[in-house]
């Protein structure tokens, strides 16, 4: 009876070590590449750059989809099947004309307000290797409805526009609801070879590039408006980010700039709207970062009101924190535990864990092609300090990293990541493919804000959405792309509750000034909240007719004056 006993006990300890280690190792991400279909390296023209990836829905069927560039070789495009699993439909969609080209960066909007998101893609040369700087134009695609699309970039007036292009972002600079470009452009000219890029070999200032502003003209056509609204900087640019650091309701710009410390450094642009016209504050705010920027993920880490900034680098990452209004920004990497040595590229803020606070990816990677395995960082939010546990979370993939980007890809509530990776030229030892990893975190109660704009633009990129709960306000943008590298997110705002079950409030500040707000909300769902433009202000018939008597009657009486003038 006692051996029984005995027995009984240890097998009893067994299953439970068991059952905690199966508990604790379901409290990860996983690695789900394969079983989802993703099948994709990016694949360098002779080494260093690329590649990107957008979230959009492609479909309108309510699951996110996926494109990613690769290089030399074709890109994809994964239709999400809503099981877990994707499709590569490239083949067949038009969008083949990108074989011939070296693809670079990827954003998405709906660039003609029909309801369907659009496509625009950067490269830097032609695949056949004959073209010289500036290379090759830039592609745009509109999506014709059916999950294929058409190829409009002459159509738009982007044909002339050759350049070696890095960084494309969406944004409404203007606040007109059509999505405008920023594209950042790295070499006005060089004859060597990509591979062998170093400090010797890009300090000649007139490699640098312009980058475009491009001006969405009511959905018909872009028209660079780079001198016109006061950019007029180069530099090595590796794109940048509408976001609205000062709170004016309209979308500033942050530039990144590739050696900064040799050539150009960092911007940052304050929108002047309703003026035609951006201000370069970059010193002011000590933004003119001398780096060598990759990219940047933008959030409220602390949750104060302002957006802040965590800039990749060579070597050491800077998390850039806003101040507020006539203040510089501070660099908080060190003392919040986020200065680790890497080469970083892709940078994403998401409360992975719904705990009411910003957690931190980032993506790692050499220089392609002499490549030193690096893991890439998850920095959880503690209070507002970070500690980096990619090892410990399964994230810490050590692939040739560039581009990440967040979604929600089995609509589960919670923050999924993928993170593209290049193919390796020289002997790598360890696999380097682009990675889809399913967030199976614990799980607190969650919500996920949904835009679509009528005056606005027309899925709210660039607008903001706070949710208001047991005293906190945690605020988002709505991301058109350049957030992390090359890369664009998921349009629909996400957040992380805890144990709350009803918000309190939903504010949704609209990029053209208007504001809505929803009340009482239970968590655990996608809201889709339609903008309501406020009526407009019709004036009275009278007040004019009186006007125009008011301005007669002083009018006869100045003229009467200056003809009999008083004794």
């Amino acid at each position: 009876m006692k051996n029984n006993i005995s027995i009984f006990i240890k097998n009893l300890g067994i299953l439970l070590f068991f059952y905690g280690w199966i508990s604790n190792a379901q409290q990860t991400f996983i690695d789900v590449t394969e079983d989802a279909g993703i099948d994709h390296q990016y694949e360098v023209y002779e080494g260093t750059f690329g590649g990107g990836v957008t979230v959009f829905d492609v479909n309108n069927d309510g699951f996110e989809d996926l494109y990613i560039t690769s290089g030399i070789k074709s890109d994809r495009l994964y239709l999400n099947n809503g099981d877990g699993t994707f499709k590569n439909t490239f083949n067949g969609s038009g969008l083949e004309i990108t074989n011939t080209y070296v693809t670079q960066g990827v954003v998405s909007a709906d660039i003609n307000k029909d309801g369907y998101r659009d496509l625009f893609i950067t490269t830097i040369t032609t695949t056949d290797g004959k073209s010289v700087i500036p290379r090759a134009k830039n592609l745009l695609f509109l999506n014709n409805g059916d999950a294929t699309f058409k190829d409009v970039t002459n159509q738009y007036g982007l044909e002339d526009l050759n350049s070696f292009s890095t960084g494309p972002s969406f944004g409404d600079f203007n606040s007109d609801g059509y999505p405008d470009l920023f594209v950042g452009n790295y070499f006005q000219e060089f004859t060597g070879k990509l591979g062998i890029i170093k400090d010797a070999t890009i300090v000649s200032a007139n490699q640098t590039a312009k980058s475009y502003l491009l001006e969405n003209k009511e959905g018909k056509k872009f028209k660079n408006v780079y001198k016109d609204y006061g950019l007029g900087h180069k530099g090595f640019g590796f794109g940048g980010v509408f976001t609205d650091y000062d709170n004016d309701n309209d979308q500033d710009l942050l530039v990144n700039q590739d050696f900064g410390y040799k050539a150009v450094p960092n911007f940052l642009y304050q929108n002047e709207y309703p003026d035609d016209n951006f201000i370069d504050v970059s010193k002011e705010t000590e933004m003119d970062l001398k780096i060598n920027a990759m990219g940047a993920a933008v959030g409220d880490y602390n949750g104060d009101g302002w957006m802040d900034y965590y800039i990749t680098n060579i070597k050491f990452n800077m998390l850039m924190e806003n101040q507020g209004i006539g203040k510089p920004f501070v660099d908080k990497a060190k003392e919040l535990g986020t200065y680790n040595l890497a080469i970083s590229w892709g940078a994403n803020f998401a409360d992975f864990d719904h705990d009411e606070d910003l957690d931190l990816f980032v993506s790692n990677g050499d220089l392609n092609p002499n490549c030193t395995p690096m893991g890439n960082f998850y920095f959880e939010n503690n209070d507002n300090t970070y500690t980096e546990k990619g090892r410990e979370l399964a994230i810490n993939d050590y692939g040739i990293g560039r581009g990440s980007v967040i979604f929600d890809m089995d609509n589960d509530g919670d923050m999924d990541l993928l993170v593209v990776n290049q193919k390796p030229i020289l002997n790598y030892a360890i696999t380097s493919i682009t990675r889809l990893f399913r967030n199976d975190l614990t799980k607190g109660n969650w919500l996920k804000v949904a835009l679509i704009g009528q005056a606005s633009e027309a899925n709210g990129i660039g607008s903001r959405v706070t949710v208001v709960a047991n005293g906190k306000r945690i605020i988002r943008e709505i991301d058109g792309g350049g957030s992390s590298h090359l890369s664009q997110n998921s349009v629909i705002a996400h957040f992380g509750l805890g144990a709350t079950t009803v918000v309190d409030s939903v504010i949704v500040n609209w990029t053209g000034g208007n504001t809505q707000i929803l009340t009482n909300l239970n968590t655990n769902q996608q809201l889709e909240i339609v903008e309501i433009n406020p009526p407009k202000k019709e004036s009275s018939f009278t007040w004019y007719i009186l006007s125009a008597v008011l301005l007669a009657i002083l009018v006869i009486f100045i003229f009467y004056r200056m003809r009999w003038p008083s004794n």
